[in-house]
């Protein structure tokens, strides 16, 4: 081999070294910055498994077993009763089912009427503050108090107001109005349905004015004027513009209310106690007295996994059909 030969295979092999030496901190540096958020998020991914996932797990072993009050104190010694729980939930001829059926189709009612009220006082009371006038920032503060309100001090606030000797809503409907015969009994009978629907929609509907009020602020007010100056009234405007822009903000909004509203258990737990109405027997306080007030908490478990499988279907159906919603809207 002549001197320029070797000469020039030595500073190949320079450059090949400082190549692989610049490219192995490069290719550590990028590991580095995948694995970083993942490290962030880990924290929080222990967390949940901790607050969420395991109690989860531990209700649908719980589910399985025939655990009453003689096994509280060491519930893995309960015996194992198969789909004895579920079958017993699920038996719509018998009492339990029969009672359970009965509470589904309650929430289910509930739950529609207080979501829909709920979106459309939120989205009226939002398109109304969109325009500028004195004391808008005022309003706005005082729409936002039912939402600020810790719940058990607006249930039980509520409460109250709806006694039936000195409550303030009898006062003012039989006192005052005359629009009833007697002063009504809202805790108890038929009329607790009606209480409980509201005090949902009056907690509940400020957080859908908050969230349509944010997604308003996205739409461009150059549409609106152009839509003014082409003839198109305030229904036309929000029937064209305004409902169009908020669609991917209601989609959110609406699920959100479904899931916050048919699991809710403060509000007709406070508001009635542990025993609820036949009218507002929710099934968020019915799978409570079937656990902690019968002391049968392998069948409150069932239901628990019933419901959670409920959910699961129902927002998977609605994803599914709001995304194809929403892909049909883009072609």
């Amino acid at each position: 081999m002549t001197t320029t030969a070797a000469h020039e295979v030595g500073e190949r092999a320079v450059r090949k070294s400082s190549s692989g030496a610049a490219r192995g901190p490069r290719r550590t540096g990028r590991i580095r910055r995948i694995g970083l958020p993942y490290l962030l998020v880990l924290p929080a991914l222990l967390l949940e498994l901790l607050v969420h996932l395991v109690p989860m797990v531990i209700g649908i072993v719980m589910s399985f077993k025939e655990l009453t009050q003689f096994y509280i104190r060491d519930w893995g010694t309960a015996p194992w009763s198969g789909v004895e729980n579920y079958r017993l939930s699920v038996d719509f001829d018998a009492p339990v089912g029969e009672a359970l059926l009965h509470s589904f189709l309650i929430t289910c009612a509930f739950t529609v009427l207080s979501v829909g009220l709920c979106w459309l006082l939120g989205t009226a009371a939002a398109i109304f503050m969109q325009d500028t006038f004195r004391g808008r920032g005022f309003l706005r503060a005082v729409f936002l108090v039912p939402y600020a309100l810790p719940v058990y001090a607006a249930v039980i606030t509520w409460a109250f107001m709806f006694q039936h000797d000195n409550g303030l809503v009898n006062h003012v409907l039989h006192d005052q109005l005359g629009l009833t015969d007697s002063p009504a009994f809202w805790l108890i009978g038929d009329n607790s349905f009606v209480a409980l629907l509201t005090v949902s929609v009056w907690k509940g509907w400020p957080f859908a004015f908050l969230i349509v009020m944010a997604g308003l602020q996205n739409i461009p007010k150059e549409l609106y004027e152009a839509a003014a100056l082409d003839g198109a009234g305030m229904w036309q405007q929000i029937r064209r513009i305004t409902l169009p822009s908020l669609r991917p903000v209601n989609q959110v909004l609406v699920l959100v209310l479904f899931l916050w509203t048919f699991n809710d258990f403060n509000t007709p737990y406070v508001l009635f106690g542990k025993a609820a109405p036949e009218a507002a027997d929710l099934i968020s306080i019915h799978i409570y007295q079937s656990s902690f007030v019968t002391w049968n908490f392998g069948t409150g478990s069932a239901m628990s996994v019933l419901l959670l499988l409920f959910l699961l279907v129902v927002t998977g159906v609605y994803l599914l059909l709001t995304s194809r919603g929403r892909k049909t809207a883009d072609v």
